[in-house]
């Protein structure tokens, strides 16, 4: 993953993060006409600039990286000729001014899970209930979920983690039916944490060895897609009870703002059980 630096060093996930909003960007979304020997899939820099009201050079210097102040304005002014959403304006927040972020990150340690939360995931005993932080680590988990997914209770400490065992163990492949949605919704949620937790070497290392073994996680990751899951639905087709459809609610915990709670639910008639 490489760590987002400040000073004269390049900022290189800002320069990927705006690389890739670029190219998503079509010229007739934003009433540019292209010429016909244009070779980008997107936008050229040039027509970013002219949008947001910027010079062509200072915005080639900021999508390289290379800008370590941008101010509250200008990024405002790419967000919008990037038609960036609410969560991908944060995050470019965040990617631009990591020292920002650097002050009110939290350290990197394992996150501490309070008595009463694990009381709560003994009130849900009888649905998948589980206790994530930002990277994925499974922090806590009740039975039902060990059941639905995989004994995170028997996985090594340090390898309890949600993407890992999405990436890596071959039967999350056959759990989840819809796989592609299931793994978007983890590496969208790994790069929002990255962009607010910079220096985070734990975080590193596990996006390291999944893109060392992984070639869907490289794929995956370099789209550089940021989106919230707050709620939804999945399909499985568990190995006992074969298919079944349930909702997730996610819900963050006031004051712990990198741990939730991950909640499966079957809804039938406006009936939750």
């Amino acid at each position: 993953m490489g760590t987002t630096s400040s000073g004269s060093d390049d900022n290189k996930e800002l320069s990927d993060f705006l690389r890739s909003r670029r190219a998503r960007v079509t010229p007739g979304q934003v009433g540019v006409t292209p010429g016909a020997s244009r070779r980008v899939p997107g936008l050229r820099r040039e027509e970013v600039a002219l949008l947001a009201g910027l010079s062509a050079d200072y915005y080639i210097r900021l999508e390289r990286g290379r800008v370590a102040n941008a101010s509250e304005a200008v990024l405002e002014a790419v967000a919008r000729a990037l038609r960036l959403d609410d969560v991908e304006r944060a995050h470019l927040f965040a990617l631009a001014r990591p020292q920002s972020v650097a002050r009110v990150s939290r350290p990197a340690v394992p996150w501490r899970v309070r008595p009463g939360v694990y009381a709560l995931l003994e009130v849900l005993r009888d649905i998948p209930a589980m206790i994530l932080d930002g990277r994925m680590d499974v922090l806590a988990v009740n039975r039902m979920a060990c059941a639905m997914y995989v004994d995170f209770d028997a996985v090594p400490a340090r390898e309890r983690n949600l993407a890992r065992y999405t990436f890596l163990d071959p039967a999350a492949r056959e759990l989840f039916v819809d796989w592609d949605m299931a793994v978007r919704m983890v590496v969208t949620g790994l790069h929002l944490y990255a962009g607010r937790h910079p220096n985070d070497p734990r975080l590193t290392e596990l996006i390291d060895q999944l893109s060392a073994v992984d070639e869907d996680f490289r794929r995956w990751w370099a789209a550089q897609d940021v989106e919230e899951y707050s709620h939804g639905t999945r399909h499985y087709r568990h190995p006992l009870i074969g298919e079944v459809t349930l909702d997730y609610e996610s819900l963050v915990f006031p004051g712990d703002p990198d741990q939730w709670l991950f909640v499966s639910t079957v809804t039938s008639a406006g009936v939750v059980y």
